[in-house]
């Protein structure tokens, strides 16, 4: 389960900018895609076991998952296909191999807590 090696990357980049801030974590925000790799109840899963022998073991994991977006030649927009096995313009149904979104897999912000002053940030 290559999950587990994500939550722990994760959780290690998060602990890094804690330590360097002074900081308490208290939320890791992530956005997914539907062609990041990952499934989201796996990492989900992996995250809880990951985060008990980590140096962030209260800190919650909220995931946005993106969609999948693709260029339509045809109809010149960004389109949304019906599934990531059938990459075509819902409009049109032109073939649509130009994925510009759905690949992400990304750690977009933190939610933390000053030690020092005890405030949010």
């Amino acid at each position: 389960m290559h999950e587990l090696s994500i939550a722990m990357s994760i959780l290690d980049v998060a602990g890094e900018e804690a330590e360097r801030l002074n900081a308490k974590v208290i939320a890791i925000r992530l956005k997914l895609g539907p062609l990041s790799g990952v499934v989201k109840e796996a990492l989900l899963s992996a995250y809880d076991l990951a985060r008990e022998n980590s140096l962030l073991p209260d800190a919650r994991l909220e995931i946005e998952e993106t969609p999948l977006v693709v260029f339509c030649p045809v109809c010149k927009s960004d389109q949304r296909p019906p599934s990531i096995q059938h990459l075509c313009c819902p409009t049109c149904g032109a073939p649509t191999p130009d994925v510009i979104g759905g690949r992400e897999l990304e750690v977009v912000g933190l939610e933390i807590v000053d030690d020092d002053a005890n405030t949010d940030r």
